[in-house]
């Protein structure tokens, strides 16, 4: 129960950098505080190789002077008088920025949503290693498993705080749990790797080192013996553990900095279809135990609840302040913030289910590649053009037939959209969320 971050303190730290910014002469200013705490143990083979405990107290502050500005960190105990003149300096010289500044004023927020982001648990190193080396049994007691990646269980604290000069002051803290393994099945060039982890805020909502363990081992061994499958076209199901990628297509799309420099493949599309009728995304910064939730954005806003597609329509852009007033609209309240200057960000995102099981989708295609594990960033979100190198298993009448490695899937994010069909299955792993999908008409590169 021990309180690892003090929220008042950094809450009084950011109050006295942007004091100390208006002496110095800046016109405007907002800093933010950041502490935060974390523990990870390392196991392999049964025997613990490296217990990592770190702690870390950093700040970062910006201020305008017109309509210039710019940003300085540093850590806690830094001598904020001369840092926030060294800013004022910095800003003095800085290029105009007709975009950037403070969030309206009206709109932010003074009472905040308790979202339960914070478990107070704190395991014991011994608990830690226990759950590591429990996760990791599991997995190499599943036949065909022959050696170990290692495994890992962590636990973290973070607390963050903002204060802005023209009435915004908030805090909060959050904490995450978890744990995964990597395993080998197979021998000598034969081998294959593959893994498992569970990680919630919450040390109580975690799968079980027995579940993840197992898991990691029966994966590895279903990719042993993979073949190599001509080139050709074919649909393509995705894993709900690569599905998610298309939710990172979609959301850097519709991001509103990449639409104000007009560098996205979205940048015409706000109010179009781009997917079929029926497929409903959203972004929701208020889902309790949420990942990527958060009681406020990164300049005050309130974090609300929004659509970006409904029934296949795209309904806004990912927006911060500024990248709002360059498109001539309000932000929705998407600001994240570090150390740096605000950017635009999306929080959770759910691609919500459809009605066929994943099983009755496979069945439906008949023949396809079902992708479970993918190779490199592939995606130019200038263009939409998409290529990943990619692993899994071929789809013969309507089953999980035989693993294939060693391809490549291609193809365009605009045609992609506009053919995904999800089936029903939701498991929240993270901030991004999609169920099993398939994608028809892709080409699969192959020998």
């Amino acid at each position: 129960m021990t309180d690892l971050v003090d929220l008042s303190a950094l809450q009084a730290q950011a109050q006295r950098l942007v004091e100390a910014a208006r002496r110095a002469g800046a016109d405007a200013a907002d800093a933010v505080a950041i502490r935060s705490v974390n523990q990870v143990v390392s196991v392999r083979l049964g025997k613990t190789e490296k217990v990592e405990h770190s702690e870390n107290e950093d700040f970062g502050l910006r201020v305008f002077v017109g309509r210039q500005n710019a940003t300085i960190s540093a850590t806690m105990g830094a001598d904020v008088a001369e840092l926030a003149e060294r800013a004022v300096a910095m800003a003095r010289v800085a290029p105009p920025d007709a975009y950037a500044g403070l969030a309206d004023a009206d709109r932010l927020i003074h009472a905040f949503p308790d979202l339960d982001l914070l478990d107070r648990s704190l395991p014991a190193t011994e608990a830690l290693v226990e759950r590591a080396v429990a996760t990791e049994d599991a997995a190499r007691a599943v036949a065909g498993v022959t050696n170990s990646g290692g495994a890992n269980a962590y636990w973290s604290r973070a607390g963050v705080a903002l204060v802005t000069s023209h009435g915004f002051s908030g805090s909060y803290e959050t904490s995450g749990h978890g744990h995964s393994v990597s395993v080998i099945a197979g021998e000598g060039t034969g081998m294959e790797r593959d893994w498992e982890a569970s990680g919630k805020i919450h040390l109580e909502d975690l799968k079980s080192p027995e579940e993840v363990g197992r898991v990691a081992g029966e994966r590895a061994v279903k990719r042993l013996d993979p073949r190599k499958i001509d080139t050709r076209t074919a649909t393509v199901v995705y894993d709900p553990r690569v599905s998610t990628g298309i939710l990172g297509a979609l959301t850097g799309g519709i991001n509103g900095g990449a639409i104000a420099r007009k560098t996205s493949f979205l940048k015409d599309k706000l109010g179009q279809r781009i997917m079929p009728a029926g497929i409903r995304i959203t972004d929701d910064p208020t889902r309790r135990r949420g990942p990527g939730s958060r009681p406020f954005d990164g300049e005050g806003l309130a974090a609300e609840p929004m659509d970006l597609v409904t029934d296949g329509v795209l309904q806004t852009w990912i927006l911060d302040s500024a990248s709002a007033r360059e498109l001539g609209l309000a932000s929705n309240g998407r600001a994240a913030r570090g150390l740096g200057s605000p950017g635009a960000s999306a929080t959770n995102v759910l691609l919500h289910p459809g009605e066929m099981s994943p099983e009755e989708l496979i069945r439906g295609i008949g023949e396809g590649l079902y992708v479970t594990d993918f190779i490199g960033h592939g995606s130019n979100l200038v263009t939409g053009d998409y290529s990943r190198g990619a692993a899994g298993f071929w789809i013969e009448n309507g089953e999980l037939a035989y693993p294939v490695a060693e391809i490549t899937v291609a193809g365009n994010l605009h045609e992609m959209f506009m053919r995904i069909v999800p089936a029903n299955d939701i498991e929240y792993r993270g901030s991004f969320v999609a169920p099993t999908l398939a994608i028809e008409g892709l080409t699969i590169a192959g020998r």
